[in-house]
């Protein structure tokens, strides 16, 4: 029953990330485990920022997102990275965005 709430909730707000502003929200009864830390190497091109790796939910399972280089989309912008933030009884998904 739990999971098929869960699966629910997920299904939904994928929904609302693919129409809406990338910082959607999503609220999950477990903790993400700690971040994964490893070499960065160098980047591919002059420009190239690393984008952190994040914790996905995939079928209840928590399954980590490698991180990755990317060219920012326009010039001085920031990555804010994804994170996982304590809210309630539960944890708060916010996406990674360009600032």
């Amino acid at each position: 029953m739990k999971s098929a709430v869960l699966t629910g909730i997920l299904l939904a707000s994928s929904a609302m990330v693919a129409c809406g502003p990338p910082r959607v929200a999503v609220v999950v009864p477990a903790p993400p485990a700690p971040y994964v830390v490893g070499a960065v190497g160098y980047a591919p091109g002059p420009g190239y920022v690393w984008v952190d790796g994040f914790w996905n939910l995939n079928g209840g399972r928590w399954v980590w997102a490698n991180g990755r280089w990317a060219v920012p989309p326009r010039g001085h912008a920031v990555w804010v990275a994804d994170r996982w933030e304590r809210h309630g009884n539960g944890w708060r998904y916010r996406r990674g965005h360009w600032r």
